[in-house]
């Protein structure tokens, strides 16, 4: 049987195609350092989040010199705070659950970013070196009001940071109902 010249050439180069996306794949799984979902973070109950340390007043404590702890709690559609204040040259954890449905939590221009599951809680661990406003958004539809489910983060010089002694707490038209976020591995910026 004769394989024309074309033939050969196009067989050649799918096979180049082939192997070319099997090396992305391999690549974005195991060479680019994300680290998959795991349960470090815990499992909550959603229906009792305000009597969960942590998620029954949601917000920031400081656990070591330069190291501080970030309770998030989501919910249609609202993050609880809706600002939290970090100093830079810090290293933060997150830990983030949700009240009622899947959400996301993403923080503009970092590379934190996981999905929030009702029962579960995410930890994602972020240095902070430079002062700064980031924004936090949720990147899995929630409903209706989608658009408009944000949060504020911002990372403040040292010498201007002072700890919140309250936390702000977003307004939601549904209130509080029940879920919590999913476990992921940390990630820093």
């Amino acid at each position: 049987m004769h394989v024309h010249n074309y033939e050969k050439l196009w067989l050649g180069a799918s096979l180049l195609l082939i192997v070319g996306f099997i090396s992305t794949i391999v690549y974005g799984a195991a060479g680019a350092g994300v680290t998959m979902v795991n349960d470090e973070g815990g499992h909550v109950n959603p229906n009792n989040l305000g009597n969960t340390s942590g998620f029954d007043d949601p917000g920031v404590t400081k656990i070591g010199p330069s190291e501080y702890e970030v309770h998030v709690a989501a919910l249609r559609f609202a993050f609880q705070p809706g600002t939290i204040e970090v100093p830079a040259n810090s290293t933060v954890t997150f830990y983030v659950t949700s009240r009622d449905v899947i959400h996301g939590f993403q923080i503009v221009g970092t590379n934190a970013n996981t999905m929030v599951i009702p029962g579960e809680v995410s930890k994602i661990t972020v240095n902070f070196d430079e002062p700064g406003e980031y924004g936090i958004v949720c990147h899995e539809y929630c409903g209706a009001g989608h658009h408009s489910m944000a949060a504020e983060l911002l990372v403040k010089e040292p010498s201007n940071f002072t700890m919140q002694t309250d936390t702000q707490t977003p307004t939601s038209g549904n209130g509080p109902t029940n879920a919590t976020a999913t476990p992921t591995g940390g990630e820093s910026a």
